[in-house]
């Protein structure tokens, strides 16, 4: 007799680095010293008590020795400084005005150079406002050479990176002060706020033409490999030609009835993502525990009957394939979360660390009338409590610019329709949902709703999903075929004579 023994060192897989995030904002040589203490009388972000009032975080040499560079290497200098930071940076009020007449002067074409910029700001009439015209060439002269113009960014990125702490924190304080009744908003909202200064170096709002050169430069893209998908690939061929993949800040919700397949077919999705595409997803489940989920995930991947997985019946084929599934799964980048009756407070706490320490491109949520709103409207109102986790996800979608894949349960009305076919209108207690979704998918189990086993034979295995709103694309259906022995969907293979095909 064959040893049906599985081989656990083929799948081993070295656990991820949990202090990936854990860089610094720097790589220039820091000051440790600190700004000096001054009295400021009464600036924000000064400390009171036994300590003198400090100055908010700054270093004018730093600016400085940045506009130098900006003056006596223009071609160069200004590409790298534009790049990295914004008038914002810059403490000193003149030293905005200055940076941004020189991206002025450099981007009609003239010529950057202290005479072109004094004369500007005397036709302006503000040349006084930065210190008259020895200022400017003080300002050429201010370092001897613009090679070390990334030192002085870094310098002036570390400083402002600070006055943002600051302000953040202190608007955090009155924040705490004043919702006191309500902690678990104001844990999300202060970390909202402080994860949001390391990736606010930048942010900015974009113009117009910034935008449309975005768009210009999709559209080429697009041109260049024609049939190509612009988002995630879902393994689901139809639906990938449909919506053309999943795409950042979207919400697909995926309704169904119980038993229908709601969770096989989302963690489809999920594995065609993390292991053939090395796409690292997020899976919050409140209905299943993780190992259940796994266990799916093993047979889907496999092709194993999960009734002999249980039951240990196996053939020494099906441990072959079991060994194989599980390496490849090891080696992908799955985060099963099974939080029962998680917040959306706790939800998007977990979400944005998932993706500091683990780099998620994707959330999957089962489901979404199982988890709870912490605010006291929300639990007076069952409506409204969904109103607000549906908004919460959608608003988390957006903010961490990746797909939300979210299961979400239909009320009884399809089950009083011929062949069961939901709508749109199914979605369970609320219509919020719909009206937040990017993407609604509703999916049906013909023999679910077969009145003979005649019938329940003749349609075994298949399924549909029902595109039933998409903000950007056009609806309609995708036709599935239910392995249920494997809790696996696929593309349904058209029949010869049935008018269509793959």
């Amino acid at each position: 007799m064959e040893d049906p023994s599985i081989d656990r060192s083929a799948f081993n897989k070295k656990k991820p680095d949990g202090n990936r995030a854990n860089g610094t904002w720097g790589k220039g040589k820091k000051d440790r010293s600190g700004p000096p203490l001054q009295k400021s009388g009464g600036r924000s972000g000064e400390s009171s008590g036994d300590d003198s009032l400090r100055l908010l975080p700054n270093s004018v040499e730093a600016e400085k020795g940045v506009l130098s560079c900006m003056l006596q290497a223009p071609k160069a200098a200004i590409g790298e400084t534009v790049e990295r930071v914004t008038a914002n940076h810059f403490h000193v009020p003149a030293h905005q005005v200055l940076y941004e007449l020189i991206i002025e002067i450099n981007e009609s074409g003239k010529p950057v150079n202290p005479v072109s910029v004094q004369q500007t700001l005397m036709d302006r009439e503000i040349l006084d406002q930065v210190g008259g015209p020895a200022a400017v060439l003080d300002l050429f002269t201010f370092v001897p050479t613009a090679a070390h113009l990334s030192f002085y960014l870094d310098v002036l990125c570390e400083k402002y990176i600070l006055r943002n702490i600051i302000e953040s924190c202190t608007n955090c304080v009155t924040f705490a002060y004043g919702n006191q009744e309500n902690v678990e908003m104001v844990l999300d909202e202060v970390e909202r706020v402080v994860l949001g200064i390391r990736g606010e170096d930048k942010a900015k709002l974009k113009s117009m033409s910034d935008l449309v050169m975005e768009a210009i430069d999709e559209i080429e893209e697009m041109v260049a490999n024609p049939g190509s998908l612009n988002g995630l690939p879902t393994g689901f061929s139809e639906l990938d030609k449909m919506t053309n993949g999943l795409h950042g800040g979207e919400m697909f919700i995926l309704a169904a009835r119980p038993s229908m397949g709601k969770t096989s077919f989302v963690m489809n999705i999920v594995e065609t993502l993390a292991v053939d595409n090395n796409i690292p997803c997020a899976v919050f489940s409140l209905e299943m525990s993780a190992k259940q989920l796994v266990q799916r995930l093993l047979c889907s991947r496999a092709r194993i009957n999960m009734l002999s997985l249980q039951s240990g019946m196996m053939r020494q084929s099906d441990i072959q394939n079991l060994t194989r599934a599980a390496r490849e799964l090891s080696a992908a980048t799955i985060v099963i979360d099974d939080t029962p009756s998680i917040s959306i407070l706790e939800l998007r706490h977990k979400t944005r660390r998932f993706r500091d320490q683990f780099g998620i491109k994707a959330i999957a949520i089962d489901y979404l009338q199982l988890m709870r709103s912490t605010s006291k409207r929300a639990q007076e109102n069952r409506q409204q409590e969904i109103a607000e986790i549906s908004s919460g996800i959608k608003g988390l979608a957006k903010e961490l610019d990746i797909p939300a894949l979210v299961l979400a349960q239909l009320n009884r009305n399809p089950e009083g329709r011929e062949g069961g076919k939901p709508r749109l209108s199914d979605l369970r207690e609320s219509g919020s949902i719909e009206q937040d979704a990017d993407i609604v998918g509703l999916l049906v189990r013909s023999e679910y709703y077969a009145g003979d086993a005649e019938e329940k034979e003749e349609v075994a295995g298949e399924a549909e999903l029902i595109i039933a709103k998409q903000r950007n694309g056009p609806t309609g259906e995708v036709s599935l075929s239910f392995l249920k022995q494997f809790m696996r969907f696929e593309t349904r293979a058209w029949e010869e004579g049935e008018g269509g095909g793959n």
